[in-house]
């Protein structure tokens, strides 16, 4: 019986520098008879050499539509929009479960194509647990670009945050972070005040981290979670506090708004709105779903954040309003970010081979075939 063969595709996102695998377990896999191939990318912080001395066969980059269909494609973020059938089985982050924009035209590639789709999203364990997900690192990096914008602004509050760039590891951008602060929070009349919501989840606890690592005192820290959510919102200690960190995980239930324009616009008026910098790591704007109702796009390390239009009559009622919406915050520490995940996600990747029997596989096809008969009929 020939190996299982998985092939990891060069990430085609800007500024996407991650890899679904690393170098140490690509080597696991080989070493356990399966057959690895690794497109060269030029992007991806391990080098291509660091995969051949593991004992992948490199490849070209984007090479992976040509190869044979028994090949599992793996990748981390979503292909480009086309719609050309896909004929492979793709493990990936497809973003099309949930009703997201245009998630019917992502999805129904792989019927055309006969490809079926293990979105990482939903690969759970007999519980009901993410087997591996980027939550601790993308709370982790979303509090800290939302500290890099507070900084900038205090400096320079009529500019957006420029852009931005990978560091090489933590302790990298928490010297970065700590300079940006100790020049900015001498024009604040007192340390920012930071409310996280769902605090107690892998990617609240990033965000919590990240702030007691740059030096923000315990006691400005506030940590909600569902207890303190469960009244409903729209909540005014948001509006209060000086940056919001949204870390609430986005399921298929509406949640009510967290905060909305009318209730800022309110808040600025009656001179009670400190709300500067928004950080949302859950970043779905386009979901009914979005308890973060203020802005209605993406936004990227290219240009991280966009302004809050508020009514014009109350543009100086309360400082600029940015909101950071990048939906793939983990890129910010990339190397740290693939590791932690990787480390993860390997117990479920060994199964492969027995993907028709291991319970992660089953599911995730289940799941997969479940979404396929929602699509609405092709005229």
């Amino acid at each position: 019986m020939a190996p299982t063969t998985i092939h990891l595709r060069s990430e085609c996102k800007p500024l996407e520098y991650r890899s679904a695998l690393t170098p140490s377990a690509a080597k696991a896999l080989i070493d356990h008879g399966y057959t690895v191939n690794v497109e060269r990318s030029p992007a991806r912080i391990f080098k291509d050499e660091e995969f051949e001395a593991a004992g992948a066969k490199l490849v070209p980059e984007g090479s992976w539509p040509t190869v044979p269909e028994s090949h599992l494609i793996l990748g981390l973020k979503e292909l480009p929009e086309e719609e050309t059938p896909l004929k492979h089985t793709h493990i990936q982050f497809a973003h099309c479960y949930k009703q997201q924009s245009g998630w019917q035209q992502v999805l129904r590639r792989f019927p055309r194509g006969g490809g079926i789709l293990y979105d990482l999203e939903f690969l759970t364990d007999p519980n009901g647990r993410r087997v591996a997900a980027f939550g601790r690192s993308a709370g982790y990096c979303g509090a800290a670009l939302v500290l890099l914008a507070y900084s900038h602004q205090l400096l320079h509050p009529s500019q957006p945050l420029p852009s931005v760039s990978a560091y090489p590891n933590q302790a990298a951008l928490i010297s970065a972070l700590k300079t940006s602060l100790s020049a900015a929070l001498p024009l604040a009349s007192s340390p920012p005040r930071i409310l996280i919501i769902g605090a107690l989840g892998r990617c609240g606890n990033g965000a919590v981290d990240l702030c007691k690592d740059a030096g923000i005192p315990s006691a400005d820290i506030i940590k909600w979670d569902m207890a303190e959510t469960a009244r409903g919102g729209p909540f005014a200690e948001i509006v209060e506090a000086d940056i919001f960190i949204n870390c609430v995980y986005l399921g298929n239930e509406p949640i009510p708004p967290f905060v909305t324009k009318p209730q800022l616009e309110a808040a600025g008026r009656e001179g009670r709105r400190k709300l500067s910098v928004v950080c949302d790591v859950s970043c779905d704007p386009s979901s009914p779903n979005n308890p973060v109702r203020i802005y209605d796009t993406w936004t990227s390390f290219t240009e991280p954040t966009v302004r809050v239009q508020l009514a014009e009559d109350d543009d100086d009622a309360g400082p600029p309003l940015s909101v950071i919406a990048i939906d793939h915050l983990p890129s910010l520490l990339p190397r740290e970010a693939s590791e932690d995940f990787c480390r993860d996600l390997l117990p479920s990747l060994l199964l492969l081979d027995r993907r028709q029997e291991a319970p992660v596989w089953v599911g995730a096809e289940k799941l997969f075939r479940e979404k396929v008969a929602n699509l609405d009929e092709e005229v």
